[in-house]
């Protein structure tokens, strides 16, 4: 049986009661309003504190950044619509906007998540020698970030590809059920840049930055300059690399499925967990960035 199209659920799946969507609603509030408020402290404490203007903390707060846009965006319209008695229309052109700024934001925080992994793979693990990621090398990778994920999701609004309701209907994103031929190759180009490139800088820096922190650790191993420091910010980002990842690859294999087996069924209650845990995310790196950074928290309950 074919997957129940987006569309399907542009009223409010029938099968549902209004207890689900209120439980539904309830969840995202629970995810959305400590996101909103860490978030948006890990900037504003960062811009305030001339200490913390350092290469990592940059790309830190471009990844808050998105985060608080994302809870901005399909969070707090998560809260509201599922609320919302009746569930009326999105509308096609707040459909086209959520979707379009809730994948802006998503994937920049993806993309900053590489970043941060190979950030920490060059300091700590050396592979081009004396190399120091600098500011202006977190400048460049933070203005790349924003601009490949621009460049991957403005697509859809001219044409190629479309963002579409998913799940019960209450968000939307890039059509991932669609059959048309233009829009799959879309998909296809968007999963292997969007997701599958960033995963496999993310999983290569992570393995080689446990590697070198396993290998450091042997009494045999030539290396003692490794100090307490970068070995708790590397295990820092190595948890917050863990944690993004438990977000979105439920939701990202999820699509694959979609794309390569059209006929699958996923009922739309189901389809939406992997779309609220991926929206959850944008709760875990505030928590773990603000209390395993000491120099943070001092900081933050200061602040």
């Amino acid at each position: 049986m074919r997957s129940s199209p987006p569309n399907a659920s542009r009223f409010g799946d029938p099968q549902l009661t209004d207890g689900v969507y209120l439980t539904l609603s309830a969840i995202m509030a629970l995810v959305t309003a400590p996101s909103l408020v860490l978030n948006a402290t890990v900037v504003i404490v960062t811009l305030r504190h001339k200490k913390l203007r350092q290469p990592l903390n940059i790309a830190l707060v471009n990844m808050a950044v998105a985060d608080l846009g994302a809870a901005l965006t399909g969070g707090v319209l998560g809260v509201v619509y599922n609320a919302w008695p009746g569930h009326p229309p999105l509308g096609r052109t707040a459909c086209v906007v959520e979707g379009f700024a809730v994948s802006v934001f998503g994937i920049t925080s993806l993309c900053t998540v590489a970043l941060i992994a190979m950030e920490r793979m060059f300091v700590v693990c050396k592979p081009l020698g004396q190399f120091n990621f600098q500011m202006k090398h977190a400048a460049v990778g933070v203005a790349l970030s924003w601009l490949w994920s621009l460049g991957w999701n403005l697509p859809p609004l001219f044409g190629w590809g479309r963002y579409e309701l998913e799940g019960v209907g209450t968000s939307c994103a890039p059509d991932w059920h669609s059959r048309d031929p233009s829009t799959v190759s879309y998909i296809l180009c968007y999963l292997c840049l969007c997701f599958a490139m960033p995963f496999a800088l993310i999983l290569a820096s992570y393995g080689k930055l446990l590697w070198t922190l396993h290998q450091v650790g042997s009494p045999n191993h030539g290396r003692k300059n490794l100090t307490r420091a970068e070995a708790k910010v590397a295990r820092m980002v190595v948890l917050m690399v863990v944690c993004f990842l438990t977000g979105w690859l439920p939701y990202a294999g999820m699509a694959m499925v979609v794309v390569y087996s059209p006929d699958v069924h996923i009922s739309p209650l189901v389809a939406t967990l992997p779309v609220y845990l991926a929206k959850s995310s944008t709760l875990f790196n505030p928590l773990v960035y603000i209390f395993l950074n000491k120099q943070v928290t001092r900081l933050y309950y200061y602040y």
